[in-house]
């Protein structure tokens, strides 16, 4: 992890609205570079709603630079065709990502409310709520979307910062990484 100029950028998917928040990472809290959201209601065809996605996704890239992608992943629904469309429009903007090798980490809807509320069944307009107040948002953003996106990255700020408990914690790993400590 770098210790300056640490930027991640947070998209939330969709067919309609994609948002999507900045943040510098690189201080002990994440400090909101930009959000909004991408408009996709002209756009009657969808494929040409993924090529816009596609497009704009890189031009966040080339304008932010992140070190690293965080996207809600699409949630169970009961309407396969939405599912399907979702899908999608996720799969074009990780295609985005991955042609600027920029790594790309996604997050269940529930994961990213309960890192920004405590609860995985909070509402977007809590959701919103918390980040306006956390990160000092003045005019929050007409469009739910644009918060959500810039949950995606706020969760991925947090998640890098918890330990990695999948790491042995035996004396011959502490040996082998503090040799001046052990005599």
């Amino acid at each position: 992890m770098k210790e300056a100029d640490n930027i991640i950028l947070g998209i939330d998917p969709g067919t309609t609205i994609m948002g999507y928040g900045v943040i510098d990472a690189s201080g002990k809290q994440p400090t909101l570079l930009s959000m909004g959201v991408v408009d996709l209601r002209k756009y009657k065809d969808h494929y040409q709603k993924l090529n816009y996605i596609y497009d704009r996704t890189r031009m966040l890239i080339e304008q932010y630079l992140p070190d690293e992608i965080a996207i809600e992943a699409p949630f169970f629904g009961k309407n396969v065709q939405s599912m399907l469309k979702l899908g999608r429009a996720q799969g074009v903007a990780i295609a985005a990502a991955l042609s600027h090798s920029v790594p790309i980490v996604e997050y269940a809807p529930r994961k990213i409310k309960q890192a920004i509320t405590g609860s995985g069944s909070a509402s977007k307009e809590q959701v919103a709520g918390m980040l306006t107040r956390m990160m000092q948002i003045d005019n929050p953003p007409s469009y739910l979307d644009a918060t959500d996106g810039l949950a995606a990255a706020v969760c991925h700020f947090y998640q890098r910062m918890v330990p990695d408990t999948k790491k042995s914690n035996s004396w011959s790993d502490f040996v082998k990484k503090n040799p001046g400590r052990v005599k």
